[in-house]
């Protein structure tokens, strides 16, 4: 891993050397010669209480990393600063064998994932860090976890292009008819969807809309793909999400007439994915409207006015102020005692 520290007690061949009681592991460019190892610069990083000496020029060889823009130009602009001890506490969060692990990507541009370490930890390291997480730069013997995260890599990628191409539009025409909320239903381009115009589906079906895609429907076969595209969903701000498969019928098989009531259809249904999202935005507001009586103190009741009926003897309808799921209306006594009293008030018509 490199020279160790000409301070220690100890040292390994594998780079790290205790001083003082506390584990140092010293990484340098392996690439500069004998006379620059002497003359190279030294920094010291503290991750997970355990102190690493490296040479700053691994960082910067690779730029598009958070560390290569910590000690490029980040040092260049006073951004980086040590602390007391002229020493660097970065990658907070990260446990001393991961960043160990990772400090490897500098030197050989592979990161081998350490026993005991789950690719799901490596992974988020990986991206504090700003480090591409592909196969050519992670090696691990749990093949099937490294899989799933790739998958999840290609799967956002790939439903953020059926977003764009397929799903979206049809959105749109939903918005444009002054819906706020869509049903889609995934067919494949083999379906054929044929109703009898006199004896259609009754479960809705009509208001469906529908996509008509082999490729699509074998992503949402997958459920871990149905999460990829539900958390992508929501990243993008739509609301009410719900994936999933579901029977959507696709032609008529019979109908059975029963003497003296409807006829019963009986329809093909075929499970296919389906998605339902909503962009609502007042959504608990729209599902309650309350109303009430109250007296009027202005005539608002063009018909009334032509007929010359007395103000007080006028009642219209009013829209009370719409209600949330959550809020609740005080409920006020009426003064002078209950309805009986209330309408005993009132002049006779």
């Amino acid at each position: 891993m490199g020279t160790s520290s000409r301070n220690s007690s100890q040292s390994s061949s594998d780079g790290s050397c205790k001083a003082g009681g506390e584990m140092v592991f010293v990484y340098e460019n392996g690439k500069e010669g004998a006379r620059n190892v002497r003359t190279s610069e030294r920094v010291t990083l503290i991750v997970d209480n355990t102190r690493f000496v490296v040479d700053p020029s691994i960082f910067t060889a690779q730029p598009n990393t958070m560390l290569g823009r910590m000690f490029g130009s980040g040092r260049e602009h006073n951004f980086t600063r040590p602390n007391e001890k002229g020493e660097y506490e970065v990658a907070e969060g990260i446990g001393s064998t991961v960043f160990r692990a990772i400090l490897d990507y500098y030197k050989t541009g592979v990161i081998r994932c350490p026993d005991g370490i789950s690719i799901p930890e490596l992974r988020e390291a990986c991206d504090y860090l700003c480090i591409s997480f592909e196969y050519s730069t992670i090696k691990c013997r749990d093949l099937s976890a490294l899989m799933h995260e790739l998958s999840n890599d290609g799967a956002r990628k790939q439903f953020e292009f059926y977003l764009e191409e397929m799903i979206l539009p049809l959105m749109v025409a939903s918005a444009q008819s002054g819906e706020r909320e869509c049903h889609i239903v995934v067919l494949t381009d083999d379906d054929v969807v044929d109703w009898d115009e006199e004896y259609p589906p009754q479960m809705g079906e009509e208001y469906s809309q529908i996509i008509y895609s082999t490729k699509l429907y074998r992503f949402f076969k997958y459920i871990e793909n149905r999460d990829v595209a539900k958390s992508v969903l929501k990243e993008r701000g739509l609301k009410k999400i719900r994936l999933g498969i579901e029977g959507y019928p696709t032609y008529k098989e019979k109908v059975k007439k029963r003497p003296g009531g409807r006829p019963e259809v009986i329809y093909n249904y075929v499970q296919r994915p389906f998605i339902r999202m909503s962009w609502e935005k007042e959504e608990g507001k729209s599902r309650h409207v309350d109303f009430q009586c109250v007296k009027s103190k202005s005539i608002t009741n063009l018909a009334a006015a032509a007929a010359d009926i007395p103000q007080d003897q006028l009642v219209v309808m009013h829209p009370t102020p719409q209600v949330d799921e959550l809020d609740i209306l005080p409920m006020h006594p009426a003064p002078g005692g209950g309805e009986l009293e209330a309408e005993g008030q009132n002049p006779p018509l």
